[in-house]
């Protein structure tokens, strides 16, 4: 297998490193979206319920305890309760913001992979097809059949090999991009159930007073 990729020519090294920082990072990932406990066993309804009962203290030492991307967002968004609903937005949507840019990390790196690679095995075929027909001028045209199809096989070999590397790669990318999508939507969720109840809480508060 060696000696076949290295008649590809000197960019066939390039592109199986960049297989295998690919696999590293899809692995990676793949292992810190298993291991991520997003919002534990019904933080969100927990905390809620103790912020519509007035039980502020125990919603953040719940949010806080958790060590989850979701109580890091709730907990957030608990230390300026009293504000006005802008600010909580505000606050809610950019801790929610810094928690998915953790979730994406290496997924850049991830996409440019699969999108050079074919560039790189089109740039390896391109090298592979200039030195073949330079063969054929110093050889003064007179190259059988073989000769020729050899030295095009040869060439067209690191477009095969990038392309072999790209389709995974960004299958891959897409489906981390889908899990990452998916944190994000659970996140803004609970930030909004986070914001009815505070909401909720401070109309009640308002129409005792009145009342």
């Amino acid at each position: 297998m060696f000696d076949f990729l290295a008649k590809g020519g000197i960019l066939v090294g390039p592109i199986l490193l960049c297989s295998l920082v690919a696999l590293a990072i899809f692995l990676e990932r793949l292992i810190r979206f298993s291991q991520l406990k997003l919002s534990g066993d019904g933080l969100v309804e927990t905390m809620t319920a103790h912020v519509a009962r007035g039980e502020d203290d125990q919603a953040c030492e719940l949010a806080r305890v958790s060590n989850t991307p979701m109580g890091r967002v709730l907990l957030q968004g608990m230390d300026i309760r009293e504000g006005d609903l802008d600010t909580l937005e505000t606050v809610l949507t950019h801790a929610a913001e810094e928690e998915v840019r953790g979730f994406s990390r290496y997924l850049q790196p991830l996409a440019t992979i699969g999108n050079i690679t074919p560039l790189l095995g089109l740039l390896g075929t391109v090298i592979g097809m200039i030195k073949a027909f330079m063969v054929i001028q110093q050889m003064g045209g007179k190259v059988n059949a073989s000769v020729l199809a050899g030295g095009i096989w040869e060439a067209m070999l690191t477009t095969a090999l990038g392309l072999s590397v790209a389709l995974p790669t960004m299958v891959a990318y897409s489906y981390l991009i889908g899990r990452v999508n998916t944190f994000e939507a659970r996140l803004q969720d609970g930030a909004v159930q986070l914001i009815k109840a505070l909401t909720g809480r401070k109309a009640n508060t308002a129409t005792n007073q009145h009342a």
